[in-house]
């Protein structure tokens, strides 16, 4: 029997100096029960899937969203076509209340089509639902809310740049996830050309083939698991890689991303140069890399410039916006040469 993934972490609703200090400081997951139940999105959702539908309606006012539609035939698993060429769904654009409404007509439908809509911001979608559907834990960040919905979905292991605190309004959802040290035995695809937008894992979690992946064993033995009803919230930190899979026939999520710092988004860009200028170099040569970047980006031995006055560290300095910019253009003159 393969090893199954252990509870999440269960925590009371933290004030927001907590949840900084305490939760996202300590850089482990944790699932916040009952954190949005007071909305009146949750509270329509716990009515009826009408109700909730209603609510949203609201706050339409005509933008247009992009969904991913697949043949009944994928099971709600949104992923690769079986030639590696393209993918197994088609997407398709509309105005959100049309999306929506055909949500409502194919629930309970048999060979329904799996139909999935992300990361929607609520500000352009659905103006004023923030306001109504507020969420004081996150204060002060620059994290604006995402919707989410669809019937029966799986959207495979994958990782996010930024932190993330999910909520459940309507529906059911279950995440599992791997701690950031696992992603060597998750067998990930192509780095550029991706599912939704992140690198995701090949390997199929409710029905894993371990002679393929013999290390995803390791994996599971390391992976945390949660399933949340409406009401619910989960804090997943950045680079922790999870497969979310919605239960019901109709599921809503509202999400919220934020970025420690303005690089935030440049880190997985600068990971794929690095594999491209060193990746394929000799062992030998990987391994004096591998100190340099010990000592220089994860400084395994202290600060590197600490020797170094304040005024003579440059690239190594405290990242000031002036120093970004500086670096900026100085990568985009080496990035130009042959």
């Amino acid at each position: 029997m393969p090893p199954s993934p252990v509870p999440i972490r269960e925590i009371e609703v933290p004030t927001p100096a907590a949840f900084r200090e305490e939760i996202v400081g300590s850089y482990t997951p944790v699932v916040i029960r009952g954190l949005v139940r007071d909305w009146p999105a949750v509270t329509a959702a716990l009515q009826s899937t009408e109700a909730v539908a209603e609510h949203l309606l609201r706050f339409d006012r005509g933008a247009a969203a992009e969904a991913f539609v697949g043949l009944p035939e994928i099971g709600g698993r949104f992923f690769y076509s079986a030639d590696m060429t393209g993918f197994n769904f088609e997407r398709r654009r509309g105005g959100f209340g049309e999306l929506l409404r055909y949500l409502l007509g194919i629930v309970g439908k048999q060979a329904a089509p799996s139909v999935y809509a992300g990361a929607l911001e609520t500000a352009e979608m659905l103006p004023g639902f923030a306001e109504a559907n507020p969420l004081p834990l996150l204060a002060g960040l620059d994290a604006p809310p995402r919707i989410w919905l669809g019937n029966r979905s799986i959207i495979s292991t994958h990782f996010d740049v930024s932190d993330n605190v999910a909520c459940v309004v309507a529906g059911r959802r279950r995440f599992t996830l791997f701690p950031p040290d696992q992603i060597h035995n998750l067998y990930v695809g192509p780095l550029d050309r991706t599912v939704a937008g992140q690198p995701t894992s090949m390997v199929e979690l409710n029905a894993p083939d371990f002679e393929r992946f013999p290390g995803f064993r390791e994996a599971l033995a390391a992976a945390m698991t949660a399933e949340l009803e409406p009401g619910d919230a989960i804090y997943i930190p950045a680079l922790w890689w999870h497969q979310v899979e919605a239960l019901a026939p109709f599921n809503v999520l509202v999400n919220y991303w934020w970025n420690d710092s303005p690089d935030a988004a440049a880190r997985f860009d600068a990971m794929v140069h690095a594999a491209l200028a060193i990746g394929h170099l000799p062992a030998e040569r990987r391994a004096a890399w591998e100190a340099m970047f010990d000592t220089f980006v994860f400084r395994h031995h202290g600060d590197p410039v600490a020797h170094l006055a304040p005024e003579h560290r440059s690239v190594m300095g405290e990242p000031t916006p002036q120093l970004r910019a500086y670096i900026k253009a100085y990568l985009a003159r080496g990035l130009q040469r042959p």
